[in-house]
């Protein structure tokens, strides 16, 4: 099979995919619930969820981890494009350990970090250890986000992770669950421990999602943020 992406034109592919994400910014719209807005945090969502992250308002201070991939790198692009800081990672030990130091880093001065807990490629919904350790070693919290939309304009793609996002108008809810602290001096049970914890506070936060949006459905809360 023919790879339609290869390393001489993966530029133009990122290129054209940040024009459609930009035009489809227009379209998306997007209610924060409980956003502790903690400096700093782990922002950590399902692989599907990724885009959940242009909901968060401070993206200069948010550092996204994404794979060395070519289709990281068309990520990668759109992600810097607008305005987000970047770390590249791999699943290789080498590149793995370079990109948790880089995020113990930034958040060692106070800044964020986001992390799909259960990519780059799976299996889906198992959360890894990425953001314990990141956490753990850092000093910050770890915050469960998801996203959820009763629009049928928020897409479901037929990938191993079941990715979504919106195309054209679309209103949609960023869902935050309570903070999870991982102490440093945690044994590498209690590190399973909090690993089983985020794990449970990502698929809770999924099923209450849709009552959360009907709430906000209820009280308008779409048209609410337009008018301010």
């Amino acid at each position: 099979m023919v790879k339609l992406i290869t390393k001489d034109n993966v530029h133009k592919f990122a290129h054209a995919a940040y024009l459609i994400y930009r035009f489809q910014e227009f379209f998306t719209h997007i209610v924060e619930v409980n956003n502790p807005k903690l400096y700093p945090c782990v922002y950590a969502m399902w692989h599907a969820h990724q885009c959940c992250v242009h909901g968060i308002e401070d993206k200069e201070n948010l550092n996204i981890l994404i794979s060395r991939s070519k289709d990281g790198d068309i990520v990668a692009y759109i992600c810097e494009k607008w305005g987000f800081k970047v770390i590249r990672g791999s699943t290789g030990k080498k590149g793995a350990s370079t990109a948790l130091m880089q995020m113990i880093s930034e958040l060692k001065e106070n800044r964020c970090c986001a992390i799909m807990v259960d990519g780059p490629s799976g299996p889906p919904k198992i959360v890894k250890e990425g953001a314990i350790k990141a956490a753990k070693l850092g000093g910050a919290p770890i915050v469960p986000v998801c996203w959820y939309s009763e629009d049928p304009t928020w897409l479901k793609f037929n990938s191993w992770d079941n990715f979504r996002m919106p195309f054209l108008s679309c209103k949609l809810l960023n869902l935050y669950g309570e903070p999870i602290y991982v102490n440093p001096e945690n044994t590498p049970e209690q590190d399973e421990d909090c690993r089983l914890k985020l794990q449970n506070a990502l698929l809770e936060l999924e099923k209450q999602a849709p009552s959360v949006y009907k709430d906000l459905k209820k009280k308008k809360a779409w048209k609410q943020k337009k008018s301010k």
